[in-house]
């Protein structure tokens, strides 16, 4: 694939994209605001051709959650058969208006900025934590030394693939990636979210 030209894709499309959504991202960051207490935004490290960088959120949780990870962890984890990857559902760390905004993938639009800036593509594996990659990068050094994107392969599929699904997703889309590879899952991605709905 010609990595200038998929470059030149992500700078206009995430262009465009800021600010064409700029109205909504005032919307957003006075709900939030309204609703909870802290900063409307958040930057979270996350790893991306093997660096790690700041990758930007609209806040979804209460304020310094994030903080509590390593003793949340330590609790419960959701995901089946989970590797170094953590989840959990019902996470009473989330704002009303943070599940909104995760059910629809909205928490998300400021990685926007990330993808202008080069840190991601639009289109790409999933940027994990820093703790995370650390765990797995010997077994799948291609994915954690490909360029991250907003979303991947793996999004399009059920939200509770396991660890080693994931990663064959990935490495699936790694090894077949082309333009045309990236437009359906972009599109295929903005269906995906017009069409789900929060899972209770």
């Amino acid at each position: 694939m010609n990595s200038k030209v998929k470059r030149y894709i992500d700078i206009i499309l995430s262009a465009v994209g800021l600010i064409v959504l700029s109205p909504l991202f005032l919307v957003i960051a006075f709900l939030i605001k309204r609703d909870s207490e802290g900063p409307v935004f958040l930057k979270l490290k996350r790893i991306s051709r093997g660096k790690e960088f700041d990758f930007y959120k609209f806040r979804s949780m209460i304020k310094d959650a994030h903080a509590l990870n390593p003793q949340m962890r330590l609790i419960r984890n959701d995901r089946p058969n989970a590797g170094p990857f953590w989840k959990m559902r019902d996470d009473r760390r989330i704002t009303r208006v943070g599940k909104f905004l995760r059910s629809h993938f909205l928490d998300e639009l400021p990685s926007l900025l990330n993808v202008l800036k080069g840190d991601i593509s639009l289109v790409g594996p999933r940027p994990h934590e820093p703790e995370e990659v650390v765990q797995y990068k010997e077994k799948y050094r291609e994915v954690a030394a490909a360029k991250a994107g907003i979303t991947s392969l793996p999004r399009l599929y059920n939200p509770h693939l396991t660890f080693e699904e994931e990663m064959n997703l990935e490495n699936e889309y790694l090894k077949n990636q082309s333009l045309w590879l990236d437009f359906k899952i972009l599109a295929k991605t903005l269906l995906k979210v017009l069409r789900d709905r929060p899972e209770g």
